[in-house]
Order: C-alpha cells, then sequence, then structure tokens
C-alpha cells in the first residue's frame, strides 16, 4: 500500500470535529500521547484503531486511508455528471453518479477521466429506428481492447461489457442520451457528446 493514514489528517479531522487529543485518545483507550505521536508523525495507529478511529471521526476506512475527505456536492444526481471507476487487477468497473472513494483488489480507484475521442478511438453513432448503433474501428484483441460502452443520460446509464476478439459495437435506447463512453484497456476513457 502506497498510502497510509497521516497525522495531518487525524488532526485536520479531530479539529474539525472539536475534539482534544484527549478526547479522542480516551474514545480509542489510548494514552493521549499516542493521539500526539501520530500526529506529530512519530508513530501511526496501529491497523486494529482504523476502524474505531474513522467511527471516531465520522468517516469511512477508505476515506481515512485516503487521507481525503470525499464530500459528495452532486446532490442532485444528475447522471451528466457521474463517474467511472476501472480497477486495472479486474477490469471491474463501478459508476457513481457524483465523487466516491472506491477501492477495488486491495487498491483504491482514481476516477477515470475521460478525453474527447481521437482518430484511433473514434465513436460512431448511427441512429437506426430508436436506438442508436454505436461502432468503434478498434482492435479487439486479448491485449488491446475496448472493454466496456456506456451511453449516459440525464436519468441512467446503459452499459455493455465488451470482451476481446468481439466486435466494438453495442445498441443503445436513444432516451435523451447525452454522451457515448468508451474505454480502452490501454488508453483509458473517451468519450463523445450528443
Amino acid at each position: 500500500m502506497d498510502r497510509y493514514v497521516t497525522g495531518a489528517v487525524i488532526r485536520r479531522l479531530r479539529e474539525k470535529k472539536k475534539m482534544t487529543q484527549e478526547d479522542l485518545a480516551e474514545e480509542l483507550f489510548v494514552s493521549g500521547k499516542a493521539v500526539s505521536k501520530w500526529e506529530t508523525g512519530q508513530g501511526f495507529p496501529d491497523i486494529t484503531l482504523l476502524e474505531p478511529l474513522a467511527k471516531a471521526l465520522d468517516i469511512s476506512v477508505i476515506e481515512l486511508l485516503s487521507g481525503e475527505d470525499i464530500q459528495n456536492r452532486n446532490r442532485a444526481s444528475n447522471m451528466v455528471k457521474g463517474k467511472f471507476y476501472v480497477c486495472p487487477v479486474c477490469g471491474n468497473v463501478i459508476q457513481t453518479t457524483g465523487e466516491a472513494v472506491i477501492s477495488c483488489c486491495g487498491i483504491i480507484l482514481p476516477p477515470a477521466e475521460p478525453e474527447a475521442a481521437d482518430a484511433a478511438h473514434a465513436v460512431r453513432v448511427e441512429i437506426v429506428e430508436d436506438e442508436s448503433y454505436v461502432t468503434l474501428d478498434h482492435p479487439m484483441t486479448k491485449d488491446h481492447y475496448i472493454s466496456f460502452l456506456a451511453a449516459v443520460s440525464d436519468q441512467g446509464v446503459q452499459f455493455v461489457k465488451l470482451y476481446p476478439e468481439g466486435n466494438a459495437e453495442a445498441r443503445f435506447k436513444i432516451n435523451r442520451v447525452r454522451r457515448i463512453y468508451a474505454y480502452c484497456n490501454r488508453h483509458g476513457l473517451f468519450q463523445r457528446k450528443i
């Protein structure tokens, strides 16, 4: 693991809750000196204390380990502002409607940042009756392929998982689709606005 809870994070979260070092120590059944050592970087909390520490600070263990407060300001759940997270280990795909801390296979996943589709990842959309037929001229080998296609509207997400040696194509209901996303296992997430 390349990140671990830091003293600065503990101090910031403790002060945000208007707790003293002694208050936090009492809640965790440790000494005030232990909390002081954590906050000054002279020691770390024992792993068995991570869950109680996170609970005392009103955050999740993952947020504590990430060192960030995750505040989902997307309260209206605007699907177009959603994010995709893709695990580089197992290929798992998680879609959220706002900011989140997502963990898979023991690692914290960053959100995939969509780029405008380039020539190698050009997303073509053809309207066929009430559907969008989406295709890409892209290699679909075991080492280099489009992992998924998604159509996002303000009402939801239509998702099609693709596999190597298949075709990079999908059909989506037109219903208010605003963006089409394509995820390349080598080059990341690409989008086309509709």
